[in-house]
């Protein structure tokens, strides 16, 4: 079978939806049915996502209800709660009683509060329990992310009773590539992967070759940690601990792998000066996305008034030597996009721990010397071009030495404030470049002006 490169996919997952719609607008249900019979469960979530909403329950409805949950589980939450709205009532219980509970909590986490004790008191009672305990622990935890469905066994099993009681359990468990072995009072003692289990010997037990020393998490660990520490082992699934160290869930990759795009997307917004919620930014009301937008663009108008006050108040310099006025965009403009620079390279490493060991001194320390570097290239570089604009050396000295200045503080500044904001309990990330940018406008007007008084003797 030839492999499916990423780019064969999307034109696969084009084509799908627009046959789909096509056979849809044609009434060729049959036909329709048959188009997605081969296709995985993703692409053909992203092929309903693609129709209009008119056309999205009918797709979803020619499924078989196996297949119909897998692909529930795909659909964005938008989707999801449109179709609800759109189902017959015991179709929506079909669905939402055999999803896994981990994506049943997430389905439910967007929902009102009155549809959401609706659909619990109407689960079967093992489902009720499985999703009432997730939704008890905190947003964004292990806790919470995790799923009840894994196999949990006791250390004195033989191999060949293992793997019986895996196939007993195999088709209500998530995951079967790692078992865990608890004692009687579900304390987690070891564990055993699914490979090391098929190559020893029928009568050994578990306890003979499960591996003690487990990675785990405890349910309130914040769910970035839970995916730094799966990626740092190189797991396919982390075993979740309630304080007594009581096994209560595992977190699976797949979910990582949402968390981290969820983590990534809010920290790009935070870097905007936006605060995602966990929405689709492209599909949240206008009005809402101006409320949002507009606070951190109030905070910069007004900050920005401050760099114009200080114009304002150097009149008398201004008027002597106008020139100056000419290179005060290069200069803020520099100093703001440096800043920003720094800004950006240390909330990664604050978020990926690369800079954990170095701690905020060494870091500030450093980022200051790249900036004296920078500034040192880029004001040799602005001295000379002053010069060739204006003929003065006097200003174009001011401008270089000013642009060494206002670099050496960008970088300290861009460097310092996310570590500020972290010691605040504050995410680093709302020390965005726009904010970043603006407080490096004021004081590098302040220092240019300085400089040029001095060099200038105005």
């Amino acid at each position: 079978m030839t492999a499916i490169g990423s780019g064969s996919r999307s034109e696969l997952r084009q084509l799908v939806c627009s046959q789909l719609q096509l056979l849809l607008e044609q009434e060729n249900l049959e036909g329709a049915k048959a188009l997605l019979i081969p296709v995985q469960p993703v692409d053909i979530a992203e092929a309903i996502e693609g129709l209009p909403e008119s056309m999205q329950a009918i797709a979803f409805r020619l499924l078989a209800k196996d297949e119909a949950i897998a692909v529930y589980e795909h659909l964005d939450s938008a989707v999801q709660q449109a179709l609800l709205q759109k189902f017959k009532h015991q179709e929506v219980l079909d669905v939402v009683d055999k999803m896994s509970p981990d994506d049943r909590a997430k389905l439910f986490d967007e929902l009102p509060a009155k549809i959401v004790r609706r659909l619990l008191s109407q689960l079967s009672l093992g489902e009720r329990q499985a999703t009432a305990l997730l939704l008890g622990y905190e947003e964004d935890t292990a806790g919470r992310i995790m799923t009840p469905e894994y196999i949990s066994l006791k250390e004195t099993l033989t191999i060949t009773e293992t793997l019986e009681r895996i196939r007993a359990l195999a088709r209500t468990s998530e995951i079967i590539y790692y078992l865990y072995v608890t004692d009687a009072s579900r304390h987690l003692t070891g564990i055993v992967s699914l490979r090391d289990l098929v190559i020893s010997s029928a009568e050994k037990t578990l306890g003979e070759i499960m591996t003690r020393d487990v990675v785990c998490v405890h349910t309130d660990t914040d769910q970035e940690e839970v995916a730094r520490t799966i990626q740092r082992y190189d797991l396919l699934a982390l075993p979740v601990v309630d304080r007594e160290q009581r096994l209560v869930g595992v977190v699976t990759v797949d979910d990582v792998i949402d968390i981290l795009e969820q983590e990534a997307t809010e920290d790009i917004y935070a870097l905007g000066g936006l605060q995602s919620n966990g929405e689709n930014y492209f599909q949240t009301n206008l009005i809402t996305v101006a409320r949002k937008r507009v606070v951190w663009l109030f905070v910069l108008l007004i900050t920005n008034t401050v760099t114009g006050t200080i114009i304002k108040s150097q009149e008398a310099v201004l008027e002597q030597m106008a020139v100056l006025a000419a290179f005060i965009p290069l200069l803020v403009g520099t100093g703001g996009n440096v800043g920003a620079q720094s800004s950006t390279v240390v909330i990664r490493g604050l978020n990926t721990e690369e800079i954990r060991d170095l701690g905020a001194g060494q870091v500030i320390f450093r980022e200051a010397l790249a900036g004296g570097l920078l500034g040192l290239i880029l004001g040799v570089v602005a001295m000379f071009w002053a010069y060739w604009l204006q003929g003065r050396w006097a200003v174009s000295v001011a401008v270089g030495l000013s642009l060494v200045a206002i670099a050496i503080l960008a970088s300290i500044a861009g460097s310092a404030l996310p570590f500020l904001f972290r010691a605040l309990k504050l995410d680093p990330a709302l020390m965005s470049a726009p904010f970043i940018t603006t407080a490096v406008d004021v004081l590098g007007v302040l220092i240019y002006f300085n400089i040029a008084r001095m060099i200038l003797g105005i």
